[in-house]
């Protein structure tokens, strides 16, 4: 008897925008990159799609999903309408804002779209940060999958 957990299945759509936008960003994020930064993230079989975008269009989306009217890092649409369903959702990436994020934190393109991807991966399984608890506990999840993936703790340098 194999006692070892199984590693979710998953299904993954990626899409990039324009073919001679971003460029930079799409060396950072390949396909099998990732796959493997949603499996960490992933408790449960899963669907997701991953869309990297403009700022114009993370502006759109986000103006009329959540009535915020800026470009955002990450937008996880969660389609699971109860625990028992599988995984799905789309994550929305806004390479700009991910770009400007990265600099100015002083990191790396491809550390910071690990740790959202891995942030939008646990919002589309529930997870939240609406409350100092919820945050506390979703960061955490954060710094160790990030960890196991060989990054560094995406929050180490801030202050709470």
């Amino acid at each position: 008897m194999n006692d070892t957990p199984r590693t979710p299945r998953l299904k993954l759509t990626l899409q990039f925008p324009a073919a001679k936008a971003f460029p930079e960003h799409k060396a950072a994020v390949s396909r099998t990159h990732v796959s493997s930064w949603i499996k960490a993230a992933l408790f449960a079989d899963g669907e997701l799609t991953v869309r990297l975008v403009d700022a114009d269009e993370g502006r759109v989306l986000n103006r009329t999903y959540r009535g915020k009217d800026y470009a955002t890092n990450v937008l996880t649409f969660a389609y699971a309408e109860s625990e028992d369903d599988p995984v799905s959702g789309d994550l929305i990436l806004c390479c700009p804002v991910i770009e400007d994020e990265a600099a100015s934190q002083g990191k790396p393109l491809v550390a910071h779209y690990a740790h959202m991807i891995v942030h939008g991966t646990l919002h589309a399984q529930g997870y939240d940060h609406e409350d100092d608890e919820e945050a506390e506990e979703m960061e955490a999840l954060e710094t160790q999958i990030l960890g196991s993936l060989g990054f560094a703790d995406p929050y180490g340098d801030r202050s709470r």
